[in-house]
């Protein structure tokens, strides 16, 4: 690589890191301009109970994504044993968690997985990207459903008709999911092989609408959790909104962009922002707290790893 190359590198991970920061200070800056009486009486009304409901939510969600993964990875030709695969999805799911960016812990959930690949880090990467490709299809699918429910939520906020901006929003992602197939070109023959042949369509839709509906039941039950129940209509409204913000590619674990998205979202079913900041909070602590498995498992592994190479080393 040349010198200029790594220079570019170097420049493009400190731009990363300080929009990674910049999304951090977000939080504070909400604070700020919140009632913090209401947050800090929001914060205060979650149990260790709650907490204990929580977590074990989050090890569903791991679970269930592994499996997927677990299926695409197979349906492309990549083998792995159903513990290994759960194994990786945790030391994964933490370092995503801990890490700027929320994308490290794929990258080496595809390193590590190259050896069980036929054509090795090409396929193993190829198949972390479907299983992600396929968790925001769920997501964005969610969203669309949503879609018969921003009018009345709108009109209950907006005195004027809202169906125009509905239409709006509904072409500009027609749009979009065509723009995205259009790039997604290259991979449509593995494509087809994970999400249509053979039915596979049907297990990739149970998995990852399974996985999505822990993610939005974990925010849902976060929100219930700080006293600030939200209406049905929320998990497929403003609750996927609040998760889909945590997609942008920058901050720790989505906080910062996830709290901004709550403030703004939770006044449109009568609640106050300091709610919806409360809940988010809550949403990340509990991810981030059920993900802490995956770092002890990397830990241990390496321990292992140097252990053996010791071993060698002295035979």
């Amino acid at each position: 690589m040349c010198v200029w190359q790594i220079k570019k590198v170097m420049r493009l991970r400190y731009l990363h890191l300080a929009g990674s920061l910049a999304a951090l200070a977000l939080i504070p800056v909400l604070i700020a301009h919140l009632d913090r009486d209401a947050l800090s009486q929001a914060l205060s009304e979650v149990s260790l109970v709650d907490i204990g409901i929580g977590l074990l939510i989050v090890q569903i969600q791991i679970v269930v994504s592994a499996l997927r993964w677990r299926f695409t990875a197979r349906r492309l030709g990549q083998d792995m044993p159903t513990r290994w695969a759960i194994r990786e999805y945790y030391i994964a799911t933490a370092l995503n968690q801990v890490l700027p960016g929320g994308v490290a812990g794929d990258v080496l959930r595809a390193y590590r997985s190259r050896a069980s690949a036929p054509s090795g880090l090409r396929l193993a990467a190829k198949s972390v990207i479907i299983e992600r490709l396929s968790g925001q299809m769920a997501f964005f699918a969610v969203c669309a459903a949503g879609l018969f429910f921003w009018p009345m939520l709108l009109a209950s906020v907006f005195s004027t008709g809202v169906l125009p901006f509905a239409l709006i929003v509904l072409v500009a992602a027609c749009l979009a999911l065509g723009l995205a197939w259009n790039r997604l070109a290259p991979l449509r023959a593995d494509l087809n092989q994970v999400f249509v042949r053979n039915g596979a369509w049907r297990i990739q839709a149970g998995l990852s609408l399974s996985a999505v509906a822990s993610y939005i039941l974990l925010f849902y039950f976060a929100a219930f959790a700080t006293g600030g129940t939200l209406p049905v209509s929320a998990l497929v409204t403003i609750v996927p909104l609040c998760l889909l913000s945590m997609l942008i590619p920058t901050g720790f674990g989505g906080w910062g962009t996830r709290e901004a998205a709550a403030a703004a979202l939770w006044p449109l079913v009568g609640l106050a922002s300091a709610q919806g900041v409360a809940a988010s909070v809550v949403y990340g602590a509990l991810a981030l707290l059920g993900s802490l498995p995956g770092l002890l498992l990397l830990f241990v592994r390496n321990r292992e790893a140097v252990r053996d190479a010791h071993g060698e080393s002295r035979a």
